[in-house]
């Protein structure tokens, strides 16, 4: 993986610590990113989940997009998950939920990959 990539998931371990972390290096200077226990909000059965994401060689211009978290998380009320987040996919090697939320406009500088993990985590949390 490249030095930007490298950063890039520092500050993720920064952010997220003490979190456990499985790193897999891509072909092409990126890195595919999996991460947890991070706390779910009350509308959620599970109590927590972890969060996974591929962070492209591009870093700090592309974004990570789309994040994937646990493949049984469910809501408490039993309503099934609908679009952006989405069951039966695979990231990883694992089942997962694709939340599909990507940054338009986003400044670079700012929206680092780690306050893009943030930022999902709290929009799921919101709902």
């Amino acid at each position: 993986m490249n030095a930007q990539v490298a950063v890039a998931l520092e500050e993720i371990r920064t952010r997220f610590s003490p979190a456990e972390f499985v790193v897999e290096p891509d072909d092409q200077g990126g890195a595919r990113v999996r991460f947890g226990p991070v706390a779910l909000g009350p509308a959620f059965t599970q109590n927590d989940t972890w969060l996974a994401g591929h962070l492209p060689a591009q870093i700090p211009y592309a974004d990570v997009y789309p994040i994937f978290v646990r493949g049984d998380l469910s809501r408490k009320d039993g309503t099934d998950l609908t679009a952006p987040v989405t069951p039966n996919h695979t990231f990883m090697g694992q089942l997962s939920v694709q939340v599909s939320r990507r940054s338009n406009g986003r400044d670079p500088i700012v929206e680092t990959p780690a306050l893009k993990f943030a930022k999902v985590l709290a929009w799921l949390n919101s709902l």
